[in-house]
């Protein structure tokens, strides 16, 4: 019994690295805008399969903080990059807002959406082409000014017309994990009427729901508040069982299923084959 015991030991600690996985990389979302706030664009998302893979080398898995909400009369912070395998994705953009001053909002992944004016509307974010897309555009009509939405992966950020707030850019549904799960859906856009956009995510709550790289509501004049934070990134990565369970750091969920061996970093860390 002990020498079978060793032959299988000995047979696991010979296998091969994997020679490449699959991925899911997810940036941060960015803020929503304070002000008849533009809604947070999502975080930009790239899936694919990494090259070829090396023993004994250690893979670095960083994973983006989330963009924080635009304080009152400002626009949302820009969210982090995530990467890993030599593949980075860019943090989702801030949404507009307008006020005394001008606050466009930020290209990212997607764009942030543009804010409602008290004079003018300001500009939406641009998303990155591949990872996600445009932030949908303000309106000016005084108290019935609106926020546009924030841009997701799955499409662009509603534009505001008068006291109706831009609609969020939809996400993009993945079963990498063996569930179907929706990720980077940008915030959605403030009125007055409408004064907290819900972010990517989340049904009911202005920030963009963890790990899923959503964008934050926007909110409006009458809540002098801010908007609503950005949802933070992930990195997920899978390969066949038949290979080896690599070393990490950072704790990632690890669990192994359908044929793979599936990693789950919801911070950054490391992994050596």
């Amino acid at each position: 019994m002990s020498g079978i015991q060793l032959m299988v030991l000995g047979v696991f600690s010979s296998l091969p690295p994997p020679p490449n996985v699959e991925y899911l990389i997810v940036a941060s979302g960015g803020g929503g805008g304070g002000h008849f706030g533009g809604g947070g664009g999502a975080g930009g998302m790239l899936t694919g399969t990494s090259g070829a893979l090396t023993g004994g080398t250690t893979y670095n898995i960083v994973v983006g903080a989330a963009g924080t909400g635009g304080p009152y009369l400002q626009k949302g912070g820009t969210g982090n990059t995530s990467s890993a395998f030599s593949v980075s994705t860019t943090g989702g953009g801030g949404g507009g807002s307008r006020a005394q001053t001008v606050q466009n909002a930020s290209s990212g992944g997607s764009g942030g959406g543009g804010g409602g004016g008290e004079v003018s509307s300001t500009a939406a974010g641009t998303g990155t082409a591949g990872q996600g897309n445009n932030g949908g555009n303000g309106v000016d009509a005084g108290g019935n000014s609106g926020g546009g939405g924030g841009g997701g992966k799955g499409g662009v950020g509603g534009n505001a017309s008068p006291a109706v707030p831009g609609n969020k850019g939809a996400g993009q549904a993945d079963s990498i994990t063996g569930s179907s799960v929706t990720y980077a859906e940008g915030g959605k856009g403030s009125t007055d009427l409408a004064p907290v956009g819900p972010g990517g995510g989340s049904a009911v709550s202005k920030n963009g729901a963890a790990n899923l790289g959503g964008g934050g509501g926007g909110t409006s004049y009458s809540q002098s508040a801010p908007g609503g934070n950005g949802g933070s990134g992930v990195v997920i990565f899978r390969y066949s069982d038949e290979y080896k369970l690599g070393a990490t750091t950072g704790s990632p969920t690890v669990t192994t299923s359908g044929g793979y061996h599936i990693y789950q970093f919801t911070g950054s860390g490391s992994i050596t084959f």
